[in-house]
């Protein structure tokens, strides 16, 4: 008797029994033999797309990077490099087998930045060096290697770390990495109308509520760096009152200029529940003492809502994380509107409990399952069918669905975030259907 081979998955009722403490294995990625790798979902292809550490480290304007590691680090770079327009900005240093054993390489990096410079005909701003897991495993002091390369090269040389390898630690890339992009600014006299949205590496939406609402607030001035033109402007970003943190990997970049230039910060969550958003905003209006008045933003959002829930009642859907969203979160907003959230493939943290008690209330049998599980694998959408699928992991289990990938660079937040998906949602799904 042969044994049918399955994916892993869990319900969502299951998952709320077990507790925040109880976490299964399979959802999370640190207990993976293979985390990145083709035989998950889940890897960095040499097509990457959005901000990984290299083009993130970039984001100050006028910035370059010289990327240290083995060719093979690199192959995905020489892609952005064509690709994103960033053939100017991208340099590299390719490690050889001695540099690995010896270290050689790190007293070559001042001499390589100076090159560098030669090279280009306007100075740049900063010169970033990112580092690759080779240095991880050799423990290279990288803060020593910037400061004598900025001695060389009489500007700005900050390291940023393409370190996999601490991926599941406090200091992640993603996170360390918005930690570097903010640590040229210097201390200035803050402005009390003037506040700082930090979070991504692409601006909000144009029409996101959340610009005139701090208009509302007396806030003259909203920086984010996505939309900083010159390294002035970047610099300017040190007079804010208080920064505004709209993605967690955020949070160790606010904590550092709170330490080091006198700026607290506010957090707003990135949510699809319409009634949450509104709950968020008057919560943010009491800790600035004053109210908020996004009235006209949340009955427009709560008029879409109900044609959603009269068009879609029932229709199913299979969400991924590929997507501008917390997976859990955006499907007890969807089963809210109306929607059978079927399947969700996402790894779990604990933070995602607040969500997972409500969907257990309201959609239990919901399956989760892991991108990240070579048991995917033996997975065949066509035993699970649903109606429309969001992100991209989704669309390829669902390859006869509607599709709504949702994970533009530009970046939904709010109301208007809410009325976005709605509507690419109800745009799929009549593009299917005509």
């Amino acid at each position: 008797m042969t044994h049918e081979k399955k994916p892993y998955s869990i319900t969502i009722s299951q998952l709320a029994e077990l507790g925040r403490e109880h976490i299964p294995a399979e959802l999370i990625s640190s207990t993976h033999l293979i985390y990145n790798s083709p035989a998950a979902l889940a890897f960095n292809s040499p097509g990457a797309q959005g901000f990984g550490v290299k083009r993130a480290g970039l984001a100050i304007p006028g910035s370059v990077m010289l990327l240290v590691g083995p060719g093979c680090c690199g192959r995905n770079t020489t892609i952005l490099s064509e690709m994103g327009g960033y053939s100017d900005r991208f340099f590299f240093y390719i490690m050889d087998e001695t540099d690995i054993v010896t270290g050689r390489h790190l007293r070559k990096i001042p001499q390589a930045v100076t090159e560098i410079l030669e090279d280009l005909p306007v100075k740049p701003s900063v010169v970033m060096i990112c580092m690759t897991c080779a240095d991880a495993l050799l423990g290279t002091d990288m803060e020593r290697v910037c400061r004598k390369a900025e001695a060389a090269a009489g500007l700005p040389v900050v390291p940023c770390y393409m370190y996999a390898l601490t991926r599941e630690g406090r200091k992640p890339p993603m996170v360390d990495v918005r930690r570097a992009v903010y640590s040229l600014l210097k201390k200035q006299k803050r402005h009390k109308r003037t506040v700082n949205l930090l979070g991504y590496f692409a601006p909000l939406q144009d029409d996101c509520e959340l610009y005139d609402i701090l208009h509302q607030l007396g806030i003259t001035t909203i920086n984010e760096l996505s939309r900083c033109q010159t390294f002035a402007a970047y610099q300017d970003m040190a007079k804010a009152n208080f920064n505004v943190i709209l993605n967690p990997e955020s949070r160790l970049a606010a904590q550092h200029m709170e330490k080091n230039l006198g700026i607290p910060s506010i957090e707003l969550t990135r949510l699809y529940q319409v009634g949450q958003i509104h709950t968020q905003y008057q919560a943010l209006g009491q800790v600035l003492q004053t109210t908020v008045d996004d009235s006209r933003w949340y009955e427009a959002a709560k008029e879409t809502v109900a044609y959603i829930k009269r068009q879609y009642s029932g229709t199913t859907v299979a969400i991924g994380e590929m997507q501008n969203g917390n997976a859990f979160e955006m499907a007890l907003a969807l089963t809210r509107y109306g929607f059978c959230v079927r399947e969700i493939y996402a790894n779990l943290s604990g933070d995602d409990f607040v969500y997972l008690r409500h969907l257990q209330k309201l959609s239990p049998d919901t399956r989760v399952y892991s991108n990240l599980s070579p048991s995917m694998l033996y997975y065949d959408g066509s035993r699970h069918p649903v109606d429309i699928t969001i992100g991209k992991d989704a669309a390829y289990y669902h390859d006869d669905s509607a599709h709504v990938f949702w994970d533009e660079e530009i970046q939904p937040f709010g109301y208007a975030g809410v009325l976005a998906l709605l509507r690419k949602l109800d745009a799929a799904w009549k593009g299917r259907n005509s």
